[in-house]
């Protein structure tokens, strides 16, 4: 089929747009523009309608019924402090050759915790020893001598007797006698001067090595292999002062600042509860041990020291080697009210709750706390006694096995609807 000239030209006349198409494109972008703020204040409106229906995410805590035994009287905090712990030092100045042990070693008495560079000692020790058997050797030449002196004393004696020797001779073989005698006796003590200068050095290089002066734990490791260690810093800050800071575990109590308007309830023996800040859901069983006679003026405290007693919890020997307590650590002590036969308790009344201190809230009217039920809240006015750790006491307006909000908007109300957080 034959091709023309006149249908190969392009039909310009089809790419022309028209005045009808042209006015029906703007009408629809205007119609878009128009209707968009529309649809989005719609689907912001629906937003915000989903938002409002839902229910706000609570943590909760259940209320439970508190331990029977004597009511607390005062709360302190205060922290664990070891009745042992010494900062293990040199007693000469030395660079560092070993050291033997880490943070967390458990150690036991006398073992060996480090050694320092004692090679100028070992050489006095030495010197020494050398003095010592040089005077003895002498001493073994003194002997011999003094021997054959007494044998020609007896020679000049019996030739004087019979006339043949002068007297002077006789002198003079008792002179050398005597002489021999006291060189031995010079050399004895000479020996004795040695030894004593034997331990001196000894001494020198057993101070060289340091060790443990008591079973523990090794806190902290103060001195590396090659710096040098002193008592006394002499060295300024290029020279250490310790090795190691050794601790007593079965030496661990209690250390809290009583007020000093409080102290006349805290009594010796005093059973006690604490409360470590590591573990608030582990009560610690202890008594008093000590009450320190004397105030911090500054403070207004006075500073008690409590000892751990058997725990319940975990059967040990001596309940303050728990692996849980370990130096340092915060801890909140309630001091427990001591019971009396045939008395009735006054005070307070006893606590039939206990909550987490988080659980309380306040308005201008009263303290409450928000009960879950089912999926609702319900407002409950409460009382409050005293703190027992992280706990609070409830007097009244509560009984045990309830959840309460412990975490949760600020804005929740009674008869609100929640749902608890996961």
């Amino acid at each position: 089929m034959a091709t023309t000239p006149n249908s190969l030209k392009p039909d310009l006349a089809s790419l022309r747009i028209t005045d009808t198409k042209r006015n029906n494109s703007r009408s629809g972008k205007r119609w878009f523009w128009a209707a968009f703020p529309i649809v989005l204040l719609v689907l912001l409106v629906v937003a915000s309608f989903a938002y409002r229906n839902r229910s706000p995410e609570v943590e909760v805590a259940t209320a439970v019924r508190p331990a029977s035994g004597p009511a607390g009287v005062l709360n302190a905090s205060g922290y664990i402090t070891p009745r042992r712990r010494a900062t293990i030092a040199a007693k000469i100045t030395g660079r560092v050759t070993g050291v033997f042990f880490d943070e967390g070693t458990r150690v036991s008495e006398g073992q060996l915790l480090a050694t320092l560079d004692d090679s100028d000692v070992r050489r006095s020790l030495e010197s020494a020893k050398a003095d010592r058997e040089a005077t003895q050797a002498a001493i073994a030449d003194f002997v011999v001598q003094l021997r054959n002196a007494e044998i020609e004393l007896h020679r000049a004696e019996q030739l004087v007797k019979e006339g043949v020797q002068t007297q002077q001779a006789l002198d003079a073989a008792r002179t050398n006698a005597d002489s021999l005698r006291a060189k031995i006796d010079l050399a004895k003590q000479q020996v004795v001067a040695a030894e004593a200068r034997i331990n001196v050095a000894q001494q020198a290089v057993d101070n060289c090595t340091i060790r443990a002066p008591f079973a523990g734990i090794a806190v902290s490791k103060d001195a590396q292999v090659g710096e040098m260690v002193s008592p006394i810093s002499a060295g300024g800050g290029f020279t250490r002062t310790g090795i190691a800071t050794i601790v007593d575990l079965h030496s661990n109590e209690i250390e809290v600042d009583v007020s000093e308007s409080y102290i006349a309830k805290v009594e010796p023996n005093q059973a006690v509860n604490g409360v470590l800040d590591a573990y608030p859901d582990v009560t610690f069983p202890g008594k008093v041990r000590t009450v320190i006679p004397t105030a911090d003026r500054q403070k207004a405290t006075v500073k008690v020291r409590i000892s751990f007693t058997d725990n319940s919890h975990v059967k040990l020997t001596d309940p303050a080697s728990d692996p849980r307590i370990l130096p340092d650590m915060g801890v909140k002590v309630t001091f427990l009210e001591e019971q009396k036969s045939g008395k009735q308790r006054e005070g307070p009344p006893a606590a039939v709750a206990l909550v987490p201190q988080k659980a309380i809230r306040q308005d201008s009217a009263s303290k409450y706390v928000l009960v879950l039920k089912g999926d609702a809240l319900e407002r409950r006015a409460v009382t409050v006694g005293s703190a027992r750790g992280s706990d609070v006491e409830i007097l009244a307006g509560l009984q045990p096995d309830v959840s309460v909000v412990v975490n949760g908007p600020g804005s929740l109300r009674d008869g609100q609807s929640v749902q608890i957080k996961k």
